[in-house]
């Protein structure tokens, strides 16, 4: 019998994406965050233990994203400031270093426990300072913070037990630079190894995200951590740049942009001194067409406009493949509708404003890019506030990898989606980018999962899931994203030489 022809118009067709309808039928009264920041009028440097007023005698604001408010005035450190929290981070070490690793787990126990007793406080005034919604702040940041001192505490007794048959030595004073998108964590990943490791720290905040890191200061002083253990000394580029090339720095550890580390990397060749690097990314978040769409939908969303995109490992780059590429898309869009743009000290906002008006600038010229180029974007219609820098969620469909909007770092909530047919492709186009930080696959099939994996060129791939961290977890990238990681063993291992007994 000859096969039954089929016509175009009797061809099978995806079924439509199912449709939410209930977040259009009422609209959500506000509910702002009550709790007081307690943000001082001006934060000198931290240097000795001291709060000190920086020798440079220059201060410059600290603007709120949400309104564009000043918050506060920030002391901006000369190089004379810098050698001053050098020379005080090199007097404690000694002490610190050779302080029973059960004693200095004390500590960092302290601080873990004050920095939960003081969380509420510290939520309200990092959403005031970098923008993200308050309940992220409340619900991650501050307790990841916590966490990573309670778990580095934990090694400080045990290092013997990190590299058996070697001695583990503490390394000096180790020079840190964090960037602007996660202050208190960023903090507490660079901090709390090194302390637990037994060296002593200067560390300089982002210019724009200082509030949180000075506040800390009065925990680490409430703690009674021994003068010059930590050394906070905020300030601009010049300030950074003083950090990482001094001298005094056994150990550089910096998160950030590319551009910069390349630049830290070029001024540190040669000088003997351990580098880690920690770098931008474009991740590739990959959906196959057997991934359970509904949980993929919620991921993807989590995975581009948590932080409002202003994560290094942002899944940025959706892979979807092609028989199921517009039911995604559909998908999206009818969640990205419900999704609340506006006040992040509103506890229903999901996105909130952009860290700064000169990050605003940035993501408005890559989105006129990507419309340019040909790609077509997609926003839910949203009022935004009329005081603060926001833009809304938006996604780009019909991408191709020579546009820039997939190959730039964005860092904003813009997603750009591009379709595959074979795995062998998805990992191809996951894999041409400079870049490789991170990565996400979503599918049903476990040996799927294990493959795609090991192919990819990322230092974390997530399966069925984004943005899961843990203190036990390491991080890190490879080729543009930079090298060394943080957390866990391997985060131990890069503040600590080891020896030959």
């Amino acid at each position: 019998m000859p096969a039954k022809k089929t016509s175009a118009a009797s061809k099978p067709t995806a079924p439509p994406a199912r449709e939410l309808l209930f977040g259009d039928l009422w609209e959500y009264d506000p509910a702002p965050e009550s709790a007081p920041a307690f943000i001082d009028d001006r934060y000198p440097l931290f240097i000795g233990g001291e709060f000190t007023a920086p020798k440079s005698k220059r201060y410059f604001d600290s603007l709120s994203p949400r309104d564009e408010s000043r918050l506060t005035r920030i002391a901006d450190g000369g190089k004379a400031d810098v050698d001053a929290a050098y020379a005080a981070a090199t007097k404690a070490f000694p002490g610190w270093s050779a302080m029973p690793g059960a004693e200095r787990g004390k500590y960092l126990f302290r601080i873990a426990r004050l920095l939960q007793d003081r969380a509420r406080e510290f939520a309200v005034a990092e959403t005031l300072d970098g923008g993200k919604p308050i309940r992220e702040s409340r619900d991650f940041d501050v307790p990841m913070a916590a966490a990573h001192f309670f778990y580095h505490a934990g090694w400080a007794d045990k290092l013997a037990y990190l590299a058996p048959g070697r001695v583990p030595r503490p390394l000096g004073v180790a020079g840190q630079v964090i960037p602007w998108n996660f202050p208190l964590l960023m903090l507490a990943w660079k901090i709390a190894p090194a302390l637990a490791a037994g060296n002593t720290v200067v560390l300089k905040p982002a210019e724009t995200t200082s509030v949180t890191a000075m506040k800390f200061a009065t925990i680490l002083r409430d703690a009674e951590l021994p003068p010059g253990v930590v050394n906070l000394v905020s300030g601009g580029r010049e300030t950074g740049a003083a950090v990482v090339t001094h001298p005094g720095a056994a150990k550089v550890a910096f998160t950030g942009s590319t551009g910069v580390g390349k630049w830290i990397q070029h001024a540190l060749a040669g000088t003997g001194r351990r580098l880690t690097l920690e770098l931008g990314g474009k991740a590739a978040n990959i959906i196959f067409d057997d991934a359970p769409l509904d949980q993929a939908v919620e991921g993807v969303i989590n995975g581009i406009f948590f932080n409002q995109g202003h994560v290094c490992c942002a899944g940025s780059r959706l892979l979807v493949q092609e028989s199921v590429a517009e039911t995604v898309v559909r998908k999206l869009e009818i969640r990205m509708r419900s999704l609340r743009t506006g006040d992040p000290l509103d506890k229903n906002t999901d996105v909130g404003a952009i860290n700064s008006q000169g990050q605003l600038e940035k993501i408005r010229e890559l989105v006129r890019a990507g419309i340019d180029e040909g790609a077509r974007i997609h926003q839910p219609a949203c009022k935004l506030p009329e005081r603060g820098w926001y833009f809304p969620p938006t996604l780009f469909s019909g991408v191709t990898m020579s546009q820039r909007v997939a190959r730039e770092e964005i860092f904003g909530p813009v997603l750009s989606i591009l379709t595959f047919r074979t795995p062998a492709e998805a990992v191809e186009k996951a894999n041409n980018t400079a870049y490789g930080l991170s990565a996400g696959v979503w599918t049903d099939k476990g040996s799927r999962v294990f493959k795609i994996a090991s192919e990819l060129k990322a230092g974390v791939v997530w399966a069925n899931t984004y943005n899961k961290f843990d203190p036990a977890s390491p991080f890190g990238g490879y080729r543009e994203s930079g090298f060394g990681r943080e957390g866990g063993r391997k985060g131990m291992l890069e503040y600590l030489s080891l020896e030959a007994p």
